[in-house]
């Protein structure tokens, strides 16, 4: 159980580190702070074009929109509630005009390699192929507001078939395809796909179900030692479905170690790969504002 000191001590890392969009978050939050603050925060990384840039997702640094960038604004509206409306409207029509011909949407276009970007984002070619990540975590965004659009027909036409396919995958793309089961409107066939992927993370071992053994875990191609994903990263509340993958058991572990994880300054680190320090401040109070609404979700917050 995370006391009341611990709390104020990740209040006070958000207030010294974060920036003021994740300030004005952890204020509606946990403070009954104002949704329309947050969006007034979210407005400047909106570009003409609809789409959402300037190094929003902090990895990618160029100010060019970049689907990438959708997928984190959307799942910022929706913790607010407001994942409606012109801001969502101009954005929808700026993943119209960079759909590829699935259906899906890229993680990134070309344009992403005119700016510094993490060692990770690796854009092969001039014209990426959609996947389900993002599309899947963006349509599932879009539909957690209601929000309508002949965009979202073709796309969540794309989810339901890549899901249904998918044989292999990494923890990512998993919580992707998660954020649009969790709220597609047809339950029963959700909660068939989110079973068989959670045989699939267990089965491929997608998740680490020991938090002490996250430093002798094998390193995945492509990712950074030590990271690692574990229950909480696809449950991150009692309702989601990936909730069913896990025993109760699991999921106290788990808890207990992310109360455990909180850093000496406050805050929350994260797992996969540092490359510097702005972004990794920019990271930890996304990061640390996720721990403490995991927590809370979980009634682990006095």
């Amino acid at each position: 159980m995370a006391s009341r000191s611990d709390v104020q001590a990740a209040e006070r890392f958000i207030w010294l580190t974060a920036r003021l969009l994740e300030r004005r978050l952890y204020a509606y939050l946990f403070k009954e702070g104002l949704a329309d603050a947050v969006v007034d925060a979210l407005r400047p990384y909106q570009n003409e074009d609809g789409g959402f840039g300037n190094a929003l997702e902090p990895d990618v640094r160029g100010a060019d929109s970049q689907p990438i960038h959708v997928l984190s604004a959307l799942q910022t509206l929706t913790e607010v509630g407001r994942c409606r409306g012109e801001m969502v409207a101009r954005t929808v029509d700026y993943l119209a005009s960079v759909t590829t011909a699935n259906g899906a949407v890229p993680v990134a276009l070309p344009s992403v390699r005119n700016a510094p970007r993490a060692p990770y984002l690796v854009i092969e070619g001039d014209a990426p192929p959609g996947g389900l990540l993002p599309t899947a975590g963006i349509v599932g965004a879009l539909a957690s507001g209601g929000f309508e659009h002949a965009w979202l027909t073709r796309a969540s036409q794309f989810c339901w078939g890549a899901i249904e396919q998918l044989t292999q995958s990494h923890p990512y793309e998993i919580e992707a395809c998660l954020a649009f089961l969790d709220r597609a409107p047809e339950r029963a066939r959700a909660e068939r796909e989110a079973a068989r992927l959670g045989h699939l993370v267990r089965d491929k071992q997608l998740v680490l179900l020991d938090p002490d053994a996250a430093d002798s875990t094998p390193v995945s191609p492509g990712y950074a030692p030590g990271e690692v994903h574990g229950p909480l990263d696809y449950a991150p509340s009692p309702s989601s479905l990936a909730r069913r993958w896990f025993s109760d058991q699991e999921i106290d572990r788990a808890l207990d170690g992310l109360v455990a994880a909180q850093g000496a300054d406050g805050g929350w680190h994260f797992t996969w790969r540092e490359w510097n320090p702005a972004t990794t401040l920019e990271w930890r109070g996304r990061v640390t504002i996720r721990a403490l609404t995991t927590l809370r979700a979980y009634g682990r917050l006095n």
